[in-house]
């Protein structure tokens, strides 16, 4: 992995940022309410090696948008926090080998905070970076895009970055009211019911290799929120799908539970026992990323057999051969943080809720929510 650093390359450094060209200190650029600024645009052949950012707030409200050699449609359109791996407009000081967050209000809502991003996004003829500012107030951006060009185009092997988010508020399980590993949640789900009903990270057709997620929860039950298992889809559905996991935990690398830390590959930035309820994990498939050649479909359960209506936010990230277009996000409004008032209790706004498919009862289910009603009465 870092066998390139003796390497001696045939490139040109470069650099965009936010500096102040009068070269007095005002080094952050102003973006108004609705506007999207470029924060680089390069002519390639090239490579973002970097992208530092620093803000007080709009983790939610801005959007990072990226396009590769004059595509279409963004490859990139995430909400700035999220892209960095931190959710529900929370900052936390935090490190892996990719994304780092630095800051001194740990577990806080819309505090100054230091992003990095360290993964590389070759380009052949052109990339444009824009920050959008979907929030009403002035956005205050400082930042840094660190880049190489060369004289000749990146190897033919070598993909183009893409990431995207996607949520449920709240996710359409069958049966919140149930426990996490208790018999009434113990249902059978396989073959197309868990292609159709499963939480979906990623689906995107092409050429390329997942390498990874961030996964955020808003654990309105209060219990434990995983036990779903993963289930990854290579080149078209088929039972059993190509990787099949045995519980969220498992999935991001961790056991019994998720723990309050964060590894170089896994671990989580945000950690519901230090956020009343927030949890933002991940985990990076940088030896192990999931190749296809048509088509790709990450998913997982949210509780075991998709019984549970949590809030649920994640960030797919994968290289392609070709730029694919990556899936809108929600309006500003349906993508922001779903907040407690001063008792503590969960205020739910169902103008902005954002469910696009509810799980349709059979028969276990029908049975087990009356087992479960029949035991609590």
């Amino acid at each position: 992995m870092l066998d390139a650093l003796s390497r001696v390359t045939e490139a040109r450094t470069g650099r965009c940022s936010s500096w102040d060209t009068s070269g007095r200190n005002a080094d952050a650029w102003s973006i108004e309410p609705g506007e999207t600024r470029v924060l680089a645009d390069i002519k390639g052949p090239g490579c973002i090696r970097h992208i530092w950012m620093t803000q007080r707030n709009n983790y939610r409200q801005c959007l990072l948008r990226m396009t590769w050699d004059h595509a279409d449609a963004p490859s990139v359109l995430v909400p700035l926090g999220d892209f960095f791996g931190l959710g529900h407009n929370l900052v936390n000081s935090y490190q892996s080998l990719l994304f780092s967050a630095s800051t001194r209000a740990n577990n806080q809502s819309n505090q100054g905070c230091a992003l990095n991003c360290y993964a590389p996004m070759p380009f052949n003829e052109h990339a444009r970076i824009e920050l959008i500012n979907e929030s009403s107030a002035t956005h205050r951006q400082y930042f840094y895009i660190d880049y190489e060009t060369y004289a000749q185009p990146p190897e033919a092997s070598s993909g183009y970055f893409h990431a995207e988010f996607r949520r449920e508020n709240p996710f359409g399980g069958w049966g919140h009211e149930i426990r996490v590993n208790t018999p009434e949640a113990d249902i059978v789900n396989k073959e197309r019911t868990a292609w159709e009903n499963n939480y979906v990270i990623l689906e995107t057709s092409g050429r390329g290799h997942y390498i990874g997620c961030n996964l955020s929860v808003t654990n309105f039950q209060g219990t434990w929120w995983g036990e779903g298992d993963d289930m990854i889809w290579v080149d078209g559905y088929k039972w059993p799908p190509d990787l099949h996991g045995t519980g969220s935990e498992d999935y991001l690398n961790q056991a019994w539970g998720m723990q309050p830390n964060a590894f170089l590959r896994n671990g989580s930035s945000l950690h519901e026992s230090d956020t009343g309820g927030y949890q933002t994990s991940y985990v990076h498939h940088l030896e192990n990323p999931v190749r296809f050649k048509q088509d790709i479909k990450v998913t997982i359960e949210h509780g075991h057999g998709n019984h549970l209506c949590n809030e649920m936010s994640s960030v797919a990230y994968w290289y392609a051969t070709s730029p694919a277009a990556a899936v809108k996000p929600p309006a500003v409004e349906q993508r922001l943080p779903v907040l407690r008032d001063n008792q503590g209790t969960w205020m739910y706004d169902t103008r902005n809720q954002t469910t696009s498919r509810a799980i349709t009862l059979n028969q276990e289910m029908r049975a087990n929510k009356e087992a479960w009603r029949q035991a609590h009465r």
